[in-house]
Formats: structure tokens, C-alpha cells, sequence
């Protein structure tokens, strides 16, 4: 089968993820809810992009994924119609040991209020 779309996902690997470049993607509340809605899916935990309720277009939703893959905060891929998400929490801890451990509730306090 298809994927849904010729998009190449590219994530850096572990030794190129930058702390600045982290950091710029989680300065943005709704990628800060992502990722907490991704720790919520740990360990085993993939979610489809469609599950998550933000409250942003859909164009601009997929924009927020593109940013966070890019930065290397979550890791892509493609099954079928659906492009499925994972937290890059070994990789992140690893680089940046308690930065995640600091975002997670940020993020979830930012949906909190939605």
C-alpha cells in the first residue's frame, strides 16, 4: 500500500539534535501539548496526528509536527493514510538529561486551559 503522501520524513539522528533547536520547538504551547499528549502515549504509544484535538487548522497542526520532527523532539512515520508520532524521550533524555522532564507539564498545563 501507498503512504498517503511523497513527503520524506527526515529526523536527525541523536549526536545532530541541538539544544537550541529543541528548545525553539518547544517555546510553542501547542507543540508543548503535543508532546505531553505523546508522554501520555509511552512507552509503547504511537498516535496518528488525527487524534489530537488542538486548537489550530489542520494545515497549521501539520506545520507543528514538521517542527518538531525537524528539531528531532518526536520521530515520524507513515502507515497506510496515517502518519503516526512517537517521543524521542530516549534520545532527548540522553542529549538534554530533565529537559522533558521540565516541558511534559508545561505541556500539559497549556491544555489544560483550553
Amino acid at each position: 500500500m501507498a503512504s498517503r503522501t511523497a513527503t520524506k520524513l527526515v529526523h536527525p539522528d541523536r549526536a545532530e539534535l541541538r539544544f537550541t533547536a529543541v528548545l525553539a520547538a518547544l517555546s510553542d504551547p501547542v507543540r508543548l501539548a503535543i508532546v505531553a499528549r505523546l508522554a501520555e502515549a509511552e512507552p509503547d504509544g504511537e498516535l496518528a496526528c488525527t487524534t489530537f484535538a488542538l486548537p489550530v487548522s489542520k494545515s497549521t497542526q501539520s506545520g507543528h509536527f514538521k517542527v518538531l520532527r525537524e528539531a528531532g523532539v518526536i520521530r515520524q512515520r507513515d502507515e497506510g493514510t496515517r502518519r503516526l508520532n512517537r517521543l524521542r524521550r530516549e534520545d532527548l533524555d540522553a542529549r538534554f538529561p530533565g529537559l522533558l522532564d521540565i516541558a511534559i507539564p508545561q505541556g500539559r498545563d497549556v491544555t489544560a486551559s483550553w
